[in-house]
């Protein structure tokens, strides 16, 4: 599991290209500063849980949530400290084993760069339960890298003007895995370092001439080494001279730069990964200096601001901001930059932009300050947001349109039941008292319908109501209607005024059940007193059901009465609106009579089941 010297030196780039895109069951990622994927091997994807592509670019805390507690003070002192944590097993919850803790060997080592500071961290992980072979692959591995690391070396030998080699230091032979008496006394073209490349022999011949004569000679040249690898080295052909200006020995020595080659290697082959990212970005984007010009921009700022390609790079970003909003802006971008902070993207600012061709456009700005950049430097990301606002107006008028419609609706509806109801009232005036009771108890069920529209209407909200002050109307309205002038009957409504919001589904059964049970208490609790209390209360249950409860002092009701069954209509409509509320209805013990409602608001239980 151990990775070879990996404690203070970068890893060679060539090899752990070759790790990455190895097979290996053996887990491998890169991370950056701010504990983000940088590279991630297939194997410690599959290990997480997570495909490759939604690897790079996240946080390990992002990734690994329920582990992120126990890793994350490892990595910060790798990183604060530059100390290598070899070996070290931890168990932890990854997104391949939600339910199971998975036991895992695991090595943090430091990456650094040319100035040995701690930039990121290379993590290898193995499954101990089930990865034993890779163990052994990546021990392989480990041993290949540390001959390449432990290969960082000069090395010098003693040349006649000749080019026979007459000493060697003992660098170069280890490295080479050869003995000095394998190359002392050949012609250094002909050692082992050379002999891999005719033409490379042939250059050297020539260069020993002109060093020979005076001259010094230096390249960048490919030598071979142990087990016939291949090195890249710094070459140097320098004439020694005596007091008298001859040149009497050549010296060469040689400077391992594999790793600077690889790093340029690499960095041409970032920097063209990042271009291509960058320019590949649906959003306009500019990196931008304190002045105020733009060091870079991609393809989609070019299409956004009608510009040729090329034309915003080294230009100025005031010159992107309309002509009345330009002498301010200079300003700006001061305070910004005196200010440094990330504008995240829920915070953008709304602007006005100006295009090459000089009309102008709404776009959002992002700004994001990038980190260690000297002198400062900001990455904006620019939106174009026209679309958008066209489209966020045409769905505000349409709900306006929405809005005014239901209002009418309800109004029209709320109308339509206040006409019924008058209808009823004109037609009792022609019949006789047992028809004019049975017509005065529809226009109070109408009455209590066209109430919640009303309500509704003046709400302006078509969505809910809140059911306190619905009931407390409704009570004026049924007192008004019931209440004998020859008994002094309270009749009092316990309900918060807010938090008891119902459907438009539930309101009208609920106004309903209330209208018969109020209005069988004004009818029959009291038949031969002149005074008594009717209370109407509303309240969340524990369940968070809402909880009608009607009760009177009079004279009760029969323990057990028969609603089903019930000659009246209104003990038949009840029950049955009460199962329209898929509700529970139940006559409470006590004196007078205590009918209780429990249903649960259809608003409630979907957020319920949510």
């Amino acid at each position: 599991m151990a990775t070879p010297n990996m404690k203070a030196v970068p890893a060679e780039h060539a090899v752990l290209d070759s790790l990455f895109a190895s097979d290996l069951p053996v887990g491998l990622a890169v991370l950056d500063q701010q504990l983000r994927y940088t590279r991630v091997n297939r194997a410690l994807a599959e290990f997480n849980g997570v495909p490759v592509e939604k690897l790079l670019g996240r946080s390990v805390a992002e990734v690994l949530p329920q582990a992120f507690d126990k890793l994350e003070p490892l990595l910060r002192a790798v990183l604060d400290h530059g100390h290598a944590l070899e070996k070290f097993r931890v168990q932890v919850l990854v997104p391949s084993h939600p339910d199971t803790p998975s036991e895992w060997e695991a090595s943090y080592l430091p990456i650094r760069d040319a100035e040995q500071v701690v930039v990121g961290i290379l993590v290898q992980a193995v499954n101990i339960t089930s990865h034993r072979k890779a163990e052994a692959i990546l021990r392989e591995s480990e041993e290949r890298l540390r001959r390449v690391l432990n290969g960082l070396f000069a090395f010098v030998g003693v040349l006649s003007t000749e080019g026979i080699l007459l000493e060697a230091n003992r660098a170069p032979l280890e490295a080479a895995g050869i003995g000095i008496d394998e190359v002392r006394g050949k012609a250094f073209w002909d050692t082992y370092w050379w002999s891999h490349d005719l033409d490379l022999q042939a250059w050297l011949r020539g260069a020993m001439i002109e060093a020979a004569e005076g001259k010094v000679i230096r390249s960048d040249v490919i030598v071979r080494m142990r087990n016939d690898s291949r090195m890249t080295i710094d070459f140097m052909l320098a004439p020694l001279r005596d007091d008298g200006e001859q040149v009497t020995h050549v010296i060469a020595s040689g400077i391992d730069i594999s790793d600077r080659v690889h790093g340029e290697r690499a960095l041409r082959a970032s920097e063209a990964r990042f271009r291509s990212a960058f320019n590949a970005a649906p959003d306009g984007m500019a990196l931008v200096n304190g002045e105020g010009r733009i060091l870079l921009a991609n393809t989609a700022m070019d299409r956004l601001f009608a510009c040729p390609p090329g034309k915003l790079e080294n230009s100025d970003i005031n010159e992107l901001v309309p002509l009345a909003l330009r002498p301010g802006h200079p300003a700006l971008i001061s305070h910004f930059f005196a200010h440094l902070q990330t504008r995240p993207m829920a915070k953008r600012r709304r602007l006005q932009a100006l295009r090459h061709d000089g009309s102008s456009f709404n776009v959002e700005v992002g700004l994001n300050p990038i980190p260690g950049s000297d002198p400062p430097e900001v990455l904006a990301t620019v939106i174009d947001i026209d679309e958008r606002l066209a489209a966020q107006a045409q769905i505000e008028r349409a709900l306006q349109e929405k809005t005014a419609l239901l209002s009418e609706v309800h109004h029209r509806v709320k109308n339509n039941l206040q006409i019924v109801s008058s209808l009823l009232r004109l037609q009792s005036r022609h019949v006789d008292d047992s028809v004019r009771a049975v017509l005065r108890d529809s226009k109070s069920r109408i009455r209590a319908m066209a109430l919640t529209h009303q309500l509704l209407y003046e709400r302006n909200d078509f969505s809910a109501l809140e059911l306190g002050p619905y009931l407390k109307r409704l009570a004026t309205l049924l007192h008004d209607s019931y209440a004998n002038p020859a008994q002094a009957l309270e009749l009092k409504v316990q309900a918060a005024d807010e938090g008891m919001a119902i459907d438009l589904q539930a309101a009208i059964p609920c106004g309903l059940i209330v209208n018969e049970l109020v209005t069988n208490a004004f009818k029959h609790a009291f038949p031969s007193r002149s005074s008594g209390r009717i209370v109407i209360s509303a309240e969340r249950a524990e369940d968070h059901s809402l909880q009608i409860e009607v009760s009177d002092d009079g004279i009760g009701l029969p323990t057990d009465p028969d609603w089903e069954n019930s000659k009246t209509l209104g003990f038949q409509l009840v029950p049955m609106l009460t199962e329209q509320l898929d509700g529970t209805l139940r006559l409470m013990a006590g004196p007078g009579t205590h009918v209780r409602v429990n249903f649960m608001n259809p608003r409630d239980a979907k957020e319920t089941t949510t």
